[in-house]
C-alpha cells in the first residue's frame, strides 16, 4: 500500500509485483528516468544564470525552433538510458528517427523502448513558466537480441506498460503509472530524493476548468467552437473558468488535481492537430484513464489509434470524463 512520504525507490521496489513482466528491468528504467529528471531539473533551475536560455539555432523534425534546453534535455535522457543499457530503442520528439541501442556485444536483449518529449513547453522557459518531460514505455514486439524496428514504436497506446510526466515548477514532480493507478512524487532538492506526495491521483468528480488557446478560436472546428460557448454559458454550474498555460504537462497536471478539460483541436492551419500521438497524447491519455478521466481526438479513444508514423499528430481532448464526452457530443453534432 502506498505510504505518504515513501521514497520513489522504495515505492518501485514495493510495487514491482503489480507489473506482469516483473524482472526488475522496468524498475531500473523508471530509476534512470528519475536520475535524468534530476539532472534536467538542476539545469532548468539555473536558467538565467547560465547560457541555457533561448534558441539553439536548429530546427527539429517538425520544423520548430529548438531551444537550448530542448537539446540539453534530449541529450541527458538519451545518454542516461543508453549508458545504463536498459532499453533497446529510444524515440524522441527532437530526433528525426528512432535510435537503436546496441549492447556490449552488439546484441541487445532488453525488452523495452522509450518514447519521449524531453522538454515540453520549452518556449516558456525564458519567462520562468513550468515546463516538463513526457515519457511512454512499450514492450518491444520484435524478437529480443535483434535490432529494433519501426514496428516496436508504432504501437497503439493501449500497449503501453508505463507512462508518465515530470513537472519542473515551483516544485519538481514525477507523476507516472504502470497501469495500476497514478502516483505523484515530489523532489526534495536538499537531499535529491523523490517522495510520494500525491498517492492514487484521481480527477475530481466534477471539473470547472477548460484549457484551450482561444486565440486560435477562428480556426477551430465548429464542434469545438460550440463547446467553448457551452463552457461560457451562464447556466447550471457554468460558466467554467478558463485557464491555459501553454505547457501541456502543466495544464494537464493542474486539471487532474483541480478538475477540468484540456483541448488542442485540429485547426484550419493544422488539420491533423499539433500534438504528437506517440510522445505526448498516448502517455498523457494513459495517465488520464488511470486517474478516472478520458482522452479522445473528438471521435476516437486516443489509446486505440493505430499510429502510422513516428511523428504523427492528432487532435487532443483530455480531462474529466463527463467534460470530454460533452465535447465529443458537440463534435459529432457538428459533423
Amino acid at each position: 500500500m502506498a505510504k505518504i512520504n515513501q521514497s520513489l525507490g522504495e515505492f518501485i521496489i514495493e510495487n514491482q509485483e503489480e507489473f506482469k513482466y516483473s524482472s526488475g528491468e522496468l524498475s531500473r528504467l523508471i530509476n534512470s528516468i528519475r536520475l535524468a529528471a534530476k539532472v534536467v531539473n538542476h539545469k532548468v533551475n539555473k536558467a538565467g544564470l547560465v547560457d541555457i536560455l533561448g534558441t539553439a539555432g536548429n530546427h527539429n523534425i517538425q520544423g520548430e525552433d529548438q531551444q537550448k534546453l530542448d537539446v540539453y534535455a534530449n541529450e541527458v535522457f538519451i545518454n542516461t538510458l543508453t549508458n545504463r543499457e536498459i532499453v533497446c530503442g529510444i524515440a524522441s520528439e527532437e530526433e528525426d528517427d528512432f535510435i537503436t541501442i546496441k549492447g556490449r556485444n552488439e546484441k541487445n536483449d532488453n525488452k523495452y523502448v522509450v518514447l519521449m518529449d524531453p522538454l515540453d513547453g520549452s518556449s516558456n522557459i525564458d519567462v520562468n513558466v513550468s515546463v516538463g518531460t513526457i515519457f511512454s514505455i512499450f514492450r518491444r514486439v520484435t524478437p529480443t537480441g535483434t535490432p529494433v524496428t519501426i514496428e516496436d514504436f508504432l504501437q497503439p497506446g493501449i500497449n503501453q506498460v508505463a507512462a508518465g510526466y515530470i513537472v519542473y515548477g515551483t516544485s519538481t514532480m514525477i507523476v507516472y503509472t504502470t497501469g495500476h493507478g497514478v502516483n505523484g512524487f515530489t523532489l526534495n532538492p536538499a537531499i535529491g530524493t523523490y517522495y510520494l506526495s500525491h498517492p492514487n491521483m484521481k480527477f475530481p468528480k466534477e471539473g470547472h476548468i477548460y484549457s484551450v488557446n482561444e486565440g486560435n478560436y477562428v480556426h477551430f472546428p465548429q464542434g469545438i467552437k460550440d463547446y467553448i460557448k457551452y463552457c461560457q454559458k451562464e447556466e447550471e454550474d457554468r460558466p467554467y473558468t478558463s485557464r491555459y498555460i501553454g505547457s501541456l504537462v502543466s495544464d494537464i497536471h493542474r486539471n487532474m488535481i483541480k478538475g477540468g478539460i484540456y483541448i488542442y483541436p485540429s485547426t484550419s492551419k493544422d488539420p491533423k492537430g499539433k500534438l504528437r500521438l506517440l510522445y505526448e497524447c498516448n502517455p498523457i491519455a494513459m495517465i488520464a484513464e488511470q486517474a478516472g478521466g478520458k482522452a479522445s481526438d473528438g471521435f476516437r479513444r486516443i489509446l486505440e489509434i493505430e499510429p502510422k508514423s513516428l511523428h504523427q499528430r492528432v487532435p487532443f481532448i483530455c480531462g474529466n470524463t463527463d467534460m470530454v464526452e460533452k465535447a465529443e457530443e458537440f463534435m459529432k453534432d457538428s459533423n
